[in-house]
């Protein structure tokens, strides 16, 4: 349970678009930033993390369930809820609510973020980017942007993530937001492997 609710925490944190700071991983100050279409997360946001997993599924199936947004609290912990404003397959313009718990640290409180993401870019089966706000009692995130990239490989798909965060909320403790981005990407990207492994 404390488990499921740090998970819950953490990726709530990572999903609201992203968290870039200027306590940069080494591992994403190494690699050139992820785009789609050309177009990747904030460069001048102070807080980001970036990440990767290789899934061992078809990539299609694996697009397929991370782009069914309505879905994800169904394989998600960390999503409490999740819902298309718009009807239709995910394309730009595309917008959708959710919300995840986050739990307090030392500089905010523990509350329930409520995201309001809006899909930029898209190459069907290769890659999403969208922005967004998240908003919480005590806790704002003015913009995140998350972008994540599809690669077919060998054996599956390598799934890339990238997200950037700004507001001045976060970057005042920019080394904890990027901490809670870092482990929340890392559930999310767990909880996708372990789901698209087991269809």
């Amino acid at each position: 349970m404390i488990a499921t609710r740090l998970r819950s925490a953490l990726l709530a944190l990572s999903v609201t678009a992203g968290l870039t700071g200027t306590a940069v991983s080494a591992e994403a100050a190494s690699v050139t930033a992820l785009s789609c279409r050309g177009v990747g997360i904030d460069p001048a946001a102070q807080i980001h993390h970036r990440t990767e997993k290789l899934i061992k599924a078809p990539a299609a199936a694996v697009w397929k369930l991370h782009t069914d947004v309505a879905g994800w609290p169904a394989w998600q912990p960390a999503v409490t809820s999740a819902k298309r404003l718009d009807p239709g397959p995910l394309r730009p313009g595309s917008r959708f609510r959710w919300t995840t718990p986050v739990p307090p640290t030392p500089t905010t409180p523990a509350t329930t973020l409520v995201i309001t993401s809006t899909v930029e870019q898209r190459q069907p089966g290769r890659c999403v980017r969208w922005t967004g706000p998240a908003i919480g009692d005590g806790l704002r995130i003015d913009r995140g942007v998350h972008v994540w990239t599809f690669t077919p490989v060998r054996g599956g798909v390598l799934v890339r993530t990238e997200e950037s965060w700004t507001g001045e909320q976060i970057e005042a403790d920019p080394a904890t937001a990027v901490r809670y981005l870092a482990l929340g990407l890392d559930a999310w990207l767990a909880d996708l492997k372990t789901t698209a492994e087991a269809r």
